[in-house]
């Protein structure tokens, strides 16, 4: 069957505390079978939103205004709510961003996979129970037949990543909207997925609405690419010109926001500002307050889409101005060399060892599973030491552990001095002052953001614990400065963390750790949900308050880019020890482990030749 989509004028408005927000404004895009079509762009600039249009699951404060969405020979606009059940799944299925948030946490993921099989596939019982065992071999589950029986939160986030492209999968849709499909995996089961999807698209001409700020990812997989910004389509292009002649501002600023090893040491190209409000009229050029090309004829009307070829369409009036190149990016920065004479070790880390308990076995007996085994690693002030693996190696649960906040069930081993006090003997008093200087930013900020508090709440709660002596009057200006840094504005603080999209929660999550201006954050994956501007913007805020303040990271991450511009060290992990370490330079350019090799080996390039 032809999943041939097409969309026509597609117009959704959100109803919020502050008025109608325009979230996708005329929004048109054609999909053929077999072709990967990638929609990019800010947080916030209606990509999701887009996506849930497509699947007519939009939350109850979104409406469609008009449009028209057409699905090989259906009109999906026009279907019943019990028609759409038919389609959902089996004809239109999508990977969800936050998969600890989509999927039901009160039943096995077993389950849930085999929900969708049943449905919508001839199989049941023992045949639909081994499609889904299948599915789960496919996208690289470990222990697929063991993990049938697990739920949600007893997998990390890259496992329940893989779990929810398998539910997505299973049917064999004819379209699949992928929404950050890869954001929480490393860069092997990365490579994995992606070669899967491009396998079933050439079984099965499966059609693809690829949704990504991973730049790398949409030059490897992408036929067409869209770029968004506030709610509207701002360039569209096969992904060839795209990367080649990029051609609108926003589009030549955002190629130049990738970090690499050839930009150590100098700023990022971040974009200043933020996406302006969709609540507002607009007139003229949306992303103009923020463009560094910007004219007084940018504002005097609206902009339309211009050609450049018969597939090549921009929004820019200045489109035809030889003047609007690339930027000269900014010049190096001279980051301290000795930002302390003392080149003691902050954090020390003496085989630490992590088991989990797996419940009660023959007689009694607990089984444990041996998380973490052996690892020993130093921190110095103002170092950044990156723990990359596979998901699933130990990399979270060393973090965790550092902050004793592992269960009680849990048993460690070793030891971990910070400024010479062991973490793992602290209790109450001390442990709370030991916070002062320790925190953690959390891999999935949607589960650790308290939706019941304003994220004005939410960012004083730890400054009120740990540092009482601070004013109402400090707290709330340091706030809004901070509010500036990570990219957001500061009437966020007075909004819930529902009424913001994945990579904003990420950006509320990193404020919350700086708040309370420790010595040492452990950063969990910080900028897998952020798009490329937006990292930017963090990165430089890191490396800032790093060259400022002498504040050390261990950076647990799987963007290799991200490890390559910031990383002082690199600790490559796998199967719970550290098999290589030593300086990023060596580690990246010419590793001596074959793990190590198989890891770099799946990084993706950006095949783009002007950056």
């Amino acid at each position: 069957m032809n999943a041939q989509l097409n969309v026509q004028n597609l117009v959704v408005d959100l109803q919020t505390e502050v008025g109608m927000a325009r979230a996708v404004d005329a929004l048109n895009l054609t999909l053929s079978k077999g072709q990967t079509f990638a929609l990019v762009g800010e947080s916030g600039c209606g990509k999701s939103m887009t996506a849930l249009s497509l699947l007519r699951l939009l939350p109850d404060n979104a409406v469609i205004q008009s449009g028209q969405v057409q699905l090989s020979d259906v009109d999906v606009f026009q279907l019943s709510e019990n028609q759409m059940r038919s389609i959902r799944g089996r004809r239109i299925s999508i990977i969800f961003q936050e998969p600890s948030s989509s999927l039901n946490p009160v039943m096995t993921v077993g389950d849930q996979i085999l929900e969708v099989i049943s449905q919508h596939t001839p199989l049941k019982g023992e045949q639909a129970r081994a499609r889904a065992v299948e599915w789960f071999t496919k996208v690289g589950l470990p222990e697929p037949e063991r993990r049938m029986g697990s739920y949600p939160f007893e997998m990390s986030g890259g496992q329940l990543q893989r779990v929810m492209i398998a539910i997505a999968l299973a049917a064999e849709p004819d379209l699949l909207i992928a929404d950050e499909p890869t954001t929480a995996l490393d860069v092997t089961i990365q490579a994995q997925i992606l070669d899967l999807l491009k396998s079933l698209q050439q079984e099965r001409g499966m059609a693809m609405l690829l949704i990504t700020h991973d730049l790398a990812v949409v030059s490897g997989m992408a036929d067409q690419v869209a770029l968004m910004y506030a709610g509207q389509i701002v360039e569209v292009a096969s992904a060839a010109d795209f990367f080649i002649r990029p051609s609108h501002p926003y589009a030549k600023l955002l190629l130049q926001a990738l970090p690499g090893e050839d930009l150590r040491g100098r700023q990022l190209a971040a974009i200043q500002g933020t996406v302006p409000p969709l609540t507002q009229a607009f007139k003229g050029c949306r992303f103009a307050p923020r463009c560094p090309y910007e004219t007084e004829a940018c504002t005097d009307k609206a902009v339309v889409m211009s050609p450049l070829s018969d597939t090549h369409h921009v929004r820019c009036v200045r489109l035809q101005d030889a003047s609007l190149q690339f930027l000269s990016l900014p010049p190096l920065l001279d980051r301290a060399q000795a930002l302390s004479n003392d080149h003691s070790a902050l954090l020390s880390v003496k085989d630490l060892s992590v088991a989990y308990s797996l419940g009660g076995g023959i007689f009694g007996s607990k089984k444990t599973f041996q998380a973490v085994n052996n690892v020993s690693f130093e921190i110095q002030k103002g170092q950044t030491l990156a723990l990359v693996g596979e998901s699933g190696c130990g990399k979270t649960t060393i973090g965790k552990a550092l902050l004793q906040l592992l269960t009680p069930q849990t048993q460690i081993g070793g030891q971990a001095f910070l400024n010479g006090k062991d973490l793992f003997t602290l209790t109450g008093q001390e442990l709370q002052e030991s916070r002062r200087q320790l925190q953690i930013i959390f891999q999935n900020p949607f589960g650790s953001l308290n939706p019941r508090m304003r994220v004005l709440e939410i960012l004083e709660e730890g400054m009120k614990s740990l540092h009482p002596d601070w004013s109402a009057d400090q707290r709330r200006a340091d706030l809004k400065t901070l509010m500036e840094q990570v990219g957001l504005r500061s009437d966020a603080l007075d909004r819930y963390p529902h009424e913001f999209s994945g990579g904003q929660r990420q950006r509320i999550a990193i404020a919350r750790a700086l708040a309370v201006k420790p010595k040492l954050i452990v950063c969990d994956e910080p900028t897998s949900a952020l798009d490329v501007s937006v990292q930017a913007q963090i990165l430089n805020l890191l490396r800032e308050l790093q060259d400022s303040l002498g504040v050390s990271y261990l950076f647990v991450t799987h963007n290799i880019g991200v490890v390559a511009y910031l990383a002082d060290k690199v600790a490559v992990m796998h199967a719970g020890k550290i098999v290589e370490m030593g300086d990023a330079s060596q580690i990246l350019n010419n590793p001596q482990d074959s793990y190590t090799k198989t890891l770099l080996s799946a990084v993706p390039k950006l095949n783009q030749a002007l950056v």
